[in-house]
């Protein structure tokens, strides 16, 4: 009897990750939580954004992300 392993979702992946509506996986950007003052305003604002995930890691991201 063959048993039907379910695809499960790494949940720290779907804590970070979104699904825009054309099915693209949008993140935050890195170094925004602590050690601030050294960094410049305009940086700062920069790391605010989200940004879509990289063409290389979508594939990784989509299958650690089957139900997202």
């Amino acid at each position: 009897m063959a048993v039907k392993v379910k695809a499960k979702t790494k949940q720290a992946a779907a804590k970070r990750m979104k699904k825009t509506a054309t099915g693209k996986l949008v993140r935050m950007k890195a170094n925004k939580s602590h050690i601030l003052n050294k960094k410049t305003t305009k940086r700062k604002r920069g790391l605010r954004k989200d940004v879509v995930v990289d063409k290389t890691n979508e594939k990784v991201m989509k299958k650690i992300l089957p139900h997202l």
